[in-house]
């Protein structure tokens, strides 16, 4: 999954060293790349980035805010981008996750979920719950392009599948 994330990141970074380059501004986004991965770092932005009552305007008129007139006009064009495709998370290296219960879990379930998931992901988590009573028991887990489906719910679904019904 951190390869994932690498993948992800790759064009995004060679689009900003080669503008960098272009523009004789190679210390300046440096300055700015090193600034959104300190926002992105702090726990309390984390949780703004994984809420999913925050809208993508709200987001992105929050992180301007906090880069203030240190941010460029690219530089504010590059977080617009990053919010609206989903990818501010690659700054930092932290992955969004998303877990939808059929039950309420408990904060000990959810941290020793969370460090399962650190471990098998090889990244640093932000994790997001939720409660479904459709899923009838067990959970479904988002990351990334990643979905672990443990559910009733998805294990009828894949079963009716098979018998085609």
């Amino acid at each position: 999954m951190a390869q994932e994330s690498i993948t992800i990141a790759r064009p995004y970074a060679d689009a900003i060293f080669a503008r960098a380059k272009e523009s004789s501004s190679l210390e300046q986004w440096s300055q700015t790349l090193e600034l959104l991965g300190t926002v992105m770092s702090d726990a309390a932005m984390s949780d703004v980035v994984g809420n999913p009552n925050i809208s993508k305007q709200q987001l992105t008129e929050m992180i301007l805010g906090i880069g203030g007139e240190q941010l460029t006009g690219e530089a504010e064009n590059l977080v617009r981008l990053l919010v609206e495709n989903g990818r501010l998370v690659i700054a930092p290296g932290v992955l969004e996750v998303e877990l939808v219960s059929a039950y309420v879990i408990d904060e000990d379930q959810k941290q020793a979920l969370a460090d399962a998931l650190k471990a098998k992901l090889g990244s640093d988590i932000n994790m997001t719950t939720s409660e479904d009573p459709e899923l009838i028991g067990g959970m479904r887990i988002r990351a990334g392009d990643l979905v672990i489906d443990g559910s009733v719910q998805g294990q009828l679904t894949k079963l009716a599948n098979e018998l085609g019904i």
